[in-house]
């Protein structure tokens, strides 16, 4: 595991278009499935990282309140299979199930869209507003394993807050801080210093 920083993309960047499959079989696709919500939540997660792990029931139950109040939330899977098996597509249908989930949970084969948003860690969450505009980036909150923080979501649900009541971007945005990305050999983007 390297303890690995979020990039912190530009406010105001416009949200890389993806279509990945999910863990039912179906392709996701953000601009026809996912966008016309109030907000979007893109989170680049795992199934091994610790840092995911702590955070993961709290994770299920923002996004069943994120449903109710009209933001769309998908989860990506970038992380090489090959050296990660516990990342595989098949372990994710199980992740799903015990997380608790009721959001999307997609894989990202080539990598290419985890490198289109500068994802570099695992939990990497990105809030996008109406017109698919980054509003938010960086962690859920300031807990990690071992910090003692609580697990709240705070950080990431103010934001969602600022957002649906017409508000500016809450300051400071602080990176998340988690596993590295696990790239495929070749495909280590530029930013990765792992």
């Amino acid at each position: 595991m390297v303890r690995t920083e979020s990039t912190m993309m530009p406010l105001g960047t416009e949200a890389p278009d993806f279509a990945l499959p999910d863990t039912e079989g179906r392709t996701v696709s953000l601009r026809r499935d996912l966008s016309g919500k109030s907000g979007v939540v893109v989170a680049f997660i795992c199934n091994h990282c610790p840092f995911v792990i702590h955070i993961r029931e709290a994770l299920a139950r923002f996004g069943e309140e994120m449903e109710r109040r009209g933001v769309a939330v998908v989860a990506i899977n970038a992380n090489n299979p090959e050296t990660h098996p516990d990342d595989s597509p098949e372990a994710m249908v199980r992740e799903k199930a015990v997380a608790g989930y009721t959001f999307p949970y997609l894989f990202d084969a080539t990598q290419e869209v985890a490198q289109s948003y500068g994802a570099a860690c695992t939990p990497d969450f990105y809030l996008f507003d109406v017109d698919l505009k980054l509003f938010y980036r960086g962690r859920f909150d300031a807990a990690t394993p071992g910090n003692q923080e609580p697990v709240t979501g705070k950080e990431l649900r103010a934001a969602v807050d600022a957002l649906l009541a017409g508000g500016e971007p809450p300051e400071p945005q602080y990176p998340s801080i988690g596993c590295n990305i696990k790239w495929r050999p070749g495909n280590e983007p530029a930013y990765f210093s792992g």
